[in-house]
């Protein structure tokens, strides 16, 4: 048991070299946390950042009850990240946003409305800040994605989510499983829903996506999801004699 079980829901906030993000993000969570329709704590994990990522996050901490973080001196990307803050947490929800806050955590109170009949909650970003060539990118993307996999998202990037902690622990994770979350909730027999969140251009620090990791990379990894949907291991138990 660790404290995040002392509350409803932990907000999972991937870092990797967001030195100059920390200050105004501290700033948004502490503002957010108190506000959250349930209660809240954050989760930062450090993912091998270079900068001084790892020592503000420690201050932070320091200087907030409700913040803890976990750190791995090597970096392994989102996913892996992700799942690292999933397998911590412990608490019945778990949200996720990035650390460059394009994304608002006060809008983790529309998602929380609907968390109790969905066990992924996923935000859509509505009048999207990024360059014409990113939008563009990630409409192929998300088009490619949706004819491969059957699911309905229509923004699986927005990184603004909220899931039920058992369900998020129990789907099969793998490098860029991020961008297949409602696909890969589905295997579970999750419910998912979408909404419209606010969006915002990023400020400072530097993007982690390229022309390769949000086209290329999901490009095959559509595949390898199509392998795994075939051969997914689903069973309920509906007997047993263990209280006999």
């Amino acid at each position: 048991m660790n404290n995040t079980s002392k509350y409803k829901l932990t907000i999972i906030v991937p870092v990797f070299n967001e030195q100059d993000n920390m200050e105004r993000l501290e700033q948004k969570l502490v503002a957010y946390v108190p506000k959250a329709v349930v209660s809240a704590c954050v989760l930062f994990v450090n993912d091998g950042s270079k900068d001084n990522s790892l020592q503000l996050i420690k201050q932070v901490c320091k200087r907030n009850k409700d913040f803890y973080y976990i750190s791995s001196n090597a970096n392994r990307g989102l996913s892996t990240a992700m799942k690292a803050g999933i397998d911590t947490a412990e608490s019945e929800y778990v949200g996720y946003i990035d650390s460059d806050l394009q994304t608002d955590p006060e809008d983790f109170n529309l998602l929380l409305e609907y968390a109790p009949d969905y066990q992924l909650v996923s935000g859509i970003r509505a009048k999207r800040k990024d360059s014409a060539f990113k939008r563009l990118q990630s409409k192929i993307a998300n088009g490619f994605r949706r004819s491969m996999t059957g699911d309905t998202a229509t923004d699986t990037g927005c990184p603004l989510k909220v899931m039920w902690t058992d369900y998020a622990k129990r789907i099969p994770f793998y490098n860029g499983m991020h961008r297949f979350l409602p696909a890969l909730m589905s295997l579970e027999n999750g419910k998912f829903k979408e909404l419209p969140v606010r969006h915002y251009p990023r400020i400072a620090g530097v993007s982690k996506y390229h022309l390769w990791n949000r086209l290329a990379g999901p490009f095959m990894d559509c595949f390898a999801y199509r392998w795994m949907k075939k051969r997914y291991i689903r069973y309920h138990v509906d007997e047993n004699n263990f209280n006999a």
